[in-house]
């Protein structure tokens, strides 16, 4: 007897990115996929209460997975006014000047330091908006770092120098806080002190963020944090609504780490909800290139980036390997290339993870020759963010992430073109919220290498461009791949029907326009959890 489909979905164009064409429609029952046809060849597992979906002239793909978001830790990050458009100081003194104060400060997020236009990274420019008595914390766009005003210092006694575990620093000037707090161990003192948002906020602002994210097309993400109250935060809003996507998360593990919290980390893995779970680990082996505490193999150019976050790596090298050989599945941020390569190392001859996960090294900015084929080779994720490249750097190297390194690993810079073509598995993602999390602008960066839309930019080392089908990729059968999910980046029967629907043909229109086009439908094992109000698809 033929089964019968809860929802059948039509629509001019499937991309299945498993090799099948020619497919109209979708046939669906208990949130995976049934049947693949067109609507007569799928009549018979239409009854009278199956629901059709008719996206008309739509283009339906496997739903989009994002490699890299921090929700939990991003709702700290991401309080207050939004300073990612401010070019200069003069626009960063009146953004504040009209920032609201909330139970007594004021929080901003996403300031570029290029806006400084090469002066020192000081909170001086804060006080001249805010006065000398408001305690104000901005955190600058990478997330690592931040500007605390001496007001906020002193809430929280901080007057000088602290040493901390990681290569964290409290920057100071003849033993005077300049305000300039690099890594989240220095940004931490100051953060503890601010005061909290209710839990109800926290569900609100979280809600909010995750139906936005279901909106622009998104059905999962690997969320790299489960620190603090995420267990609780999560848990609680599954138990008021169904999440509209997927969180994978990665708790993190920073310098100090002893065995029994390695044990801990473990026992998380165990931790789960309906469309939620704990599944893998995050290190970072260094810090930024803007920041100066990326881990590079010689010095930039102001003498800085050539240490790892960890001060003995060796303590880094045993914490993965320990819990990768208990089948955690290691995330590594690494930047530099000393710390690609450190990383790199750490992985070799683990065994393949029970899961069938992979083990990943987030970001590689700045990627030696001879390191291209390694991730191939020993089977290791490459998971990028292409919005990175065009949304900090520029073509001619003026900005501040080029002018650190020096021309010649600023064009080895964001090689994620080179990476496929070795073989690898690339993941794509966005790192919210250090750049936006719209799939859509992303892989349409990915393919220009330049931000879509600004057609007077020029391009970032265009040899690095992806094709339209690498990039979607990235954020579908890569991403799948890489969490060792065998029933999802694909349209295949078996497959959960976890689905995204586009106004146009991400695979043939112009990146440019794939920016700005509508997601129709976004779909989360069989549920609806975004439409289009009207689309002329």
């Amino acid at each position: 007897m033929t089964q019968r489909a809860d929802t059948v979905i039509l629509a001019k164009t499937i991309h299945t990115l498993t090799g099948e064409q020619g497919h109209s429609a979708v046939a669906i029952s208990d949130g995976r996929i049934c049947a693949l046809g067109d609507a007569d060849s799928l009549a018979t597992y239409i009854s009278a209460s199956t629901q059709i979906v008719d996206l008309g002239g739509a283009t339906l793909t496997p739903g989009l997975i994002d490699g890299h978001i921090h929700p939990v830790l991003g709702l700290d990050i991401s309080a207050g006014v939004d300073l990612s458009g401010v070019d200069n100081l003069d626009q960063l003194v009146e953004a504040l000047r009209t920032a609201p104060v909330v139970d007594g400060w004021v929080r901003g997020w996403g300031l570029d330091p290029n806006a400084f236009g090469g002066r020192p990274v000081t909170s001086d420019v804060v006080v001249t908006a805010v006065g000398p008595d408001l305690p104000t914390l901005l955190y600058l766009f990478d997330g690592h770092s931040a500007l605390a005003t001496p007001a906020a210092l002193r809430i929280a006694g901080v007057d000088g120098p602290r040493t901390f575990s990681g290569n964290a620093e409290i920057v100071c000037q003849d033993g005077i806080p300049t305000g300039h707090l690099l890594e989240l161990e220095a940004v931490s003192v100051v953060s503890a002190v601010v005061p909290p948002e209710s839990a109800h906020q926290r569900r609100r602002r979280l809600t909010e963020l995750l139906g936005s994210m279901a909106a622009a097309g998104l059905t999962s993400a690997n969320a790299m944090d489960f620190e603090g109250d995420s267990g609780e935060l999560v848990t609680a809003l599954e138990a008021d609504i169904e999440l509209p996507m997927r969180l994978r998360f990665a708790p993190f593990c920073m310098p100090g780490t002893d065995t029994e919290q390695l044990d801990h980390i473990v026992e998380l893995q165990r931790r789960g909800g309906r469309r939620w779970r704990v599944d893998g680990v995050k290190f970072m082996v260094d810090g930024t290139i803007d920041g100066g505490t990326a881990w590079l193999e010689t010095p930039d150019s102001h003498g800085e980036s050539t240490a790892p976050l960890w001060p003995d790596p060796a303590e880094y090298r045993h914490a993965l390997r320990y819990l990768a050989q208990r089948g955690v599945p290691t995330v590594t941020h690494a930047i530099g290339d000393a710390g690609i390569r450190y990383a790199l190392d750490s992985l070799v001859d683990l065994p393949e993870l029970p899961s069938g996960a992979r083990h990943r090294i987030e970001h590689i900015e700045t990627l030696p020759d001879d390191l291209v084929d390694r991730f191939a080779r020993q089977g290791v994720v490459a998971s990028m963010q292409p919005t990175h490249c065009t949304h900090y750097t520029r073509a001619d190297h003026s900005d501040n992430w080029s002018e650190r390194l020096g021309t010649e690993r600023a064009d080895r810079a964001f090689r994620t073109r080179d990476i496929r073509d070795a073989g690898a598995i690339l993941a794509l993602g966005s790192d919210w919220p250090i750049a936006p999390f719209d799939a859509r602008s992303i892989m349409a960066d990915a393919q220009l290498r330049r931000r879509a839309g600004h057609l007077d930019d020029a391009p970032i080392l265009p040899g690095q461009a992806l094709t339209a089908r690498m990039a979607l990729e990235g954020y579908t059968s890569h991403a799948a791949r890489a969490q060792g999910a065998s029933d999802a980046g694909a349209i295949a029967v078996g497959c959960r029907a976890d689905l995204t629907a586009f106004a146009v043909d991400p695979l043939r229109c112009p990146p440019d326009e794939l920016a700005d086009a509508p997601i129709v439908l976004t779909m989360v094992g069989g549920d609806v959890v975004h439409r289009a109000d009207h689309v002329d698809a």
